[in-house]
């Protein structure tokens, strides 16, 4: 372990985030005199970096923020808590755990995320606690869900839909449950449980981690060709898995993916994931602890916005990381196999899984479960797991399959479908079926735009443009996000917006629509008139003038609207 990560006193020189970790005692810092304080509804500083770790954030109502300013009253301080589920699969009875928690602890809705977990906003300081002891008792967990280590392990949605899918999910939920943290802070604040030992007489280890735990966040996604729902490439280490007549034989190993990013900032982009090899299933879960471990120890700990795993590879090239990550397995990769992505969308609808149950794909936009005039989508989903006796499913899109339905039990489920109204999107336009935006306005404290609350509008006008030119069922992969953190992956979109200023947005086009390849910045700082005007012409002529076969996104680069973008590093150029 490197000097960097220990934080000696002569250590290299590293930001306050490192300090706070290190005084923190294994993230327990002040966060349990801190919940106790009801002078106000927020946390210091110090104990809300702490807070990501345990899997929540501190945020305040932006919406009435000026208001309240003019009142002398502190900001409306709420806290977005998000649940953990590798590979995104809850019981019926978790499910009504996260719909009754939204109800009485927090806004009232649900969402899905793009890393297939569950977020929930708006929930008070003093019901903190209630609320995560609620969720452990359905057997899921907040900790990790945020904070610098490893995150939600992706997986592509259905695992019944081979019997490879099944067992692939099966390495997700083993990958996860071993890159935990081992702290016992997280039980002895939330949970109650008695502190047994003194972590600074050295009784308490991380193992994996150290004291200070990684430079920044880690995110692993597994993905099944010649589907890449989980958008692999996107991954600080992705897993490609390789079958053969319904045979997993193994996985190819994609590292140093990440979307974020910052505006002006010319040192820091969005990168693609370089596969380096393979390696049989058995091998997965050394390859993603030995991975883990490098990005500890080498990792940017002195400036954060330098600190993803991308950064750790591009520095020194991927031909270091290979030897490094060899040395430390003890044996080496296997060449990298052939492999293929289609598409990295849902599909929608009922489809037979290889255990003979049914599956259900419902569309929901943005991810938001929530209860609308004319759509009762919360509540339908309610019944339906009442009724259900198999599982749901998050996908990496912000859908959910109702999955494991038994031929006895798809009337009734059916029928609950129907009779709330519940769609699959089909009478959607594609464009809007490929959609995903992040939360942004009002409770994201980073959004620079509204992102959830304005891509409908911005898809209900484009749908215009989509109707002339004959375009409503061609398949387009369109994102936004409020700021250029990246959160709904907008760099490998064939059309990306990214908040610059309120109501304004850089326009990005040429993203690889199975996710393989980044987009690039087409127009900057432009408002809903100007993207109308500039989209307009471009799907007019992709609808004329496009190939057999060809995706939105190829055609942009084929028609010198932008040029490819091969690397992260060509981004700005």
């Amino acid at each position: 372990m490197s000097d960097n990560n220990l934080l000696s006193p002569n250590s290299a020189p590293h930001s306050d985030v490192e300090d706070i970790k290190k005084r923190s005692d294994y993230l327990r810092g002040t966060l349990e005199e801190s919940l106790k304080d009801r002078i106000t509804g927020s946390i210091s500083e110090d104990d809300n970096r702490l807070m990501k770790f345990h899997g929540s954030y501190m945020q305040d109502d932006r919406d009435v923020r000026n208001e309240r300013s003019k009142q002398k009253l502190e900001p409306a301080y709420q806290f977005m808590v998000r649940v953990r589920a590798a590979g995104g699969v809850v019981s019926p009875e978790q499910w009504l755990m996260m719909d009754r928690i939204a109800q009485r602890h927090a806004n009232g809705t649900i969402r899905l995320t793009t890393r297939q977990s569950f977020q929930l906003h708006g929930v008070i300081k003093w019901n903190m606690k209630t609320v995560i002891q609620e969720v452990n008792e359905e057997l899921l967990s907040t900790l990790a869900a945020c904070g610098d280590v490893n995150r939600n392990v992706m997986c592509n949605p259905n695992p019944y839909q081979s019997e490879v899918h099944e067992q692939v999910n099966e390495w997700a939920q083993k990958v996860s449950r071993h890159l935990e943290p081992h702290t016992r802070a997280y039980h002895e604040i939330w949970l109650d449980e008695e502190k047994v030992a003194d972590s600074r007489d050295g009784e308490e280890q991380e193992p994996i981690y150290g004291a200070v735990y990684l430079p920044r966040k880690f995110k692993i996604g597994i993905a099944v060709p010649p589907a890449n729902e989980v958008d692999v490439f996107s991954q600080d280490l992705g897993f490609i898995a390789i079958h053969e007549e319904g045979r997993l034989l193994g996985f190819n190993v994609a590292v140093g993916g990440g979307m974020g990013m910052t505006h002006g900032d010319s040192k820091t982009y969005p990168q693609v994931a370089r596969t380096i090899g393979f390696v049989t299933p058995e091998q997965i879960v050394d390859v993603a602890e030995k991975t883990v471990t490098i990005q500890r120890d080498y990792g940017d700990r002195a400036v954060r916005k330098h600190a993803r795993f991308k950064y750790t590879i591009d520095d020194r090239g991927i031909e270091w990381f290979i030897e490094e990550l060899q040395q430390r397995l003890g044996w080496k990769l296997q060449e990298t196999r052939s492999y293929h992505f289609e598409h990295n969308g849902d599909r929608y609808g009922w489809v037979k899984g290889s255990n003979n149950k049914w599956h259900y794909t419902l569309f929901i936009q943005n991810g938001r479960v929530k209860d609308e005039e004319g759509y009762l989508l919360m509540s339908g989903l309610r019944e339906i797991a009442k009724a259900h006796t198999g599982d749901f499913r998050l996908t990496p899109n912000q859908n959910l399959i109702i999955g494991g339905v038994t031929a006895q039990k798809k009337k009734k489920i059916a029928q609950l479908i129907e009779t709330y109204g519940l769609t699959d999107g089909a009478a959607y336009s594609a464009l809007r079926r490929n959609s995903m935006a992040c939360v942004a306005f009002p409770t994201c404290g980073l959004a620079m735009a509204e992102s959830e609350r304005y891509l409908p509008t911005l898809i209900d006008k484009l749908e215009a443009v989509l109707d002339e030119a004959g375009l409503r069922d061609d398949e387009i992969v369109i994102r936004m996000t409020g700021c250029p953190n990246g959160c709904a992956r907008p760099a490998l979109a064939e059309i990306s917006f990214i908040g610059k200023a309120p109501g304004k947005y850089n326009l990005y086009l040429g993203g690889g629509f199975a996710g393989q390849r980044l987009n690039k910045l087409y127009r900057e700082n432009i408002g809903e008139t100007e993207i109308l005007a500039e989209l307009g012409p471009i799907l007019n002529r992709y609808a004329r003038e496009r190939e057999d076969g060809e995706h939105f996104g190829d055609f942009c680069i084929r028609a010198g609207y932008v040029k490819e973008v091969r690397s992260g590093l060509d981004f700005h150029d």
